[in-house]
């Protein structure tokens, strides 16, 4: 699967994430979570433009997605959005490594928003954003 339908993948997850981490938030951090989803909306729309530029045909949607565990509470939404945000950073990650051009310089604002975005749910940053130690 090429970097950018990965990358599909995971806004598809993130929108659905968020969806349902935001109604166990109030005020700011709801706020930040409807902008979140927002976002992941427009950025999944983006790509599967470039994806059907390409000519190759987005992945689907799936009709619901595995949250990993259960987000009863604030402290479990905000851990959610962190999962979400790193796995998003990733994928950016391998979109700035396969494409040039504005595509990358999108990849790489992509990325970076997806740190931003995992440090103000985390509370702390890590070293390399994007590039978590894979298996």
């Amino acid at each position: 699967m090429s970097a950018f339908q990965t990358a599909l993948g995971n806004e598809y997850a993130a929108v659905y994430g968020y969806g349902v981490l935001a109604v166990r938030l109030t005020g700011a951090q709801r706020t930040a979570a409807q902008n979140a989803y927002d976002t992941h909306r427009a950025r999944r729309d983006i790509l599967i433009g470039w994806i059907e530029a390409q000519g190759d045909k987005p992945v689907a949607a799936a009709p619901a997605y595995t949250i990993p565990f259960p987000v009863n509470t604030a402290a479990d939404a905000t851990r959610l959005a962190t999962q979400l945000e790193e796995r998003l950073g990733a994928s950016y990650a391998d979109v700035v490594q396969a494409s040039d051009g504005d595509v990358r310089r999108t990849g790489v604002e992509w990325l970076t928003d997806a740190a931003v975005r995992a440090v103000r749910w985390r509370g702390t940053s890590v070293p390399f954003p994007g590039l978590p130690e894979r298996d």
